[in-house]
């Protein structure tokens, strides 16, 4: 792997001369995750799965995105949210450089909900145009191993956030900015149509929390992030296998 906010521009060179031209971008969030969790926990788990994800395949690994688009807890402090045009902007920008760089393949590690629908658009303008390919990963493999680890119950069918699953990841990659005193549950009531339209998380839960992070673990966090790296790679592997089948 090649982190390329470490590299020079002939590390760089000699990186693509000898390797497989793939790049590995995470983009994460700025946005509250109860009152236990850091604000920038999208961003460290996306920067987690990437780096190992870039491990496997060798690949060349860019700094994180530390914004995304989470209007969603505007209402709760310390949310910093920018619109789904700059995320796709940003993407699509970023993208078309690393294609006229020679890259073969960008790959997204997405960290937060909100960027979804921006970074799919993202690599949509990108095959449009006969362009790199380009693949967004949302944690393949996450509501699977969820449901083997969690000793806790969902608080809507695959929502993460600030729950058991997302404060184990933080507890294996940063269990430093984790304040453990302060997890407690939090199982609002949801409306009928959650899931089925957009709407804002924060007036749901006043913590901001949706689930129960006080079983959460290293362990548990360690298990969740390995399996969604192994995922991960499958589906990489599976794109380049289509893209460069054997003769």
């Amino acid at each position: 792997m090649l982190e390329l906010s470490r590299a020079s521009w002939t590390d760089v060179a000699a990186h693509l001369e000898s390797h497989p031209a793939i790049a590995v971008l995470p983009v994460g969030a700025l946005e509250q995750h109860g009152p236990h969790l850091p604000l920038s926990t999208d961003t460290l788990q996306a920067d987690t799965v990437a780096r190992r994800l870039a491990e496997r395949l060798d690949a060349v690994l860019l700094p994180a995105l530390p914004f995304g688009n989470t209007w969603s807890n505007d209402a709760l402090p310390g949310t910093v949210s920018i619109s789904a045009d700059t995320v796709t902007a940003f993407a699509a920008d970023v993208a078309a450089s690393l294609e006229r760089a020679g890259y073969a393949l960008l790959v997204i590690v997405n960290g937060d909900f909100g960027n979804r629908l921006p970074l799919q658009r993202a690599a949509e303008q990108s095959a449009a145009r006969d362009g790199m390919p380009v693949l967004v990963l949302d944690y393949p493999g996450l509501v699977e191993i969820g449901d083997e680890v969690k000793d806790s119950p969902w608080a809507a069918p695959g929502l993460c956030h600030a729950d058991e699953i997302e404060t184990s990841m933080i507890l294996a990659v940063a269990p430093e900015l984790v304040h453990s005193d302060r997890m407690q549950p939090a199982y609002p009531e949801l409306p009928a149509d959650f899931g089925l339209r957009q709407m804002a998380l924060a007036p749901l839960s006043p913590s901001g929390v949706f689930g129960d992070p006080r079983p959460a673990t290293a362990e548990k966090g360690e298990r969740i992030i390995d399996h969604v790296v192994v995922q991960s790679e499958l589906v990489v592997r599976r794109v380049l296998a289509a893209l460069h089948p054997a003769s």
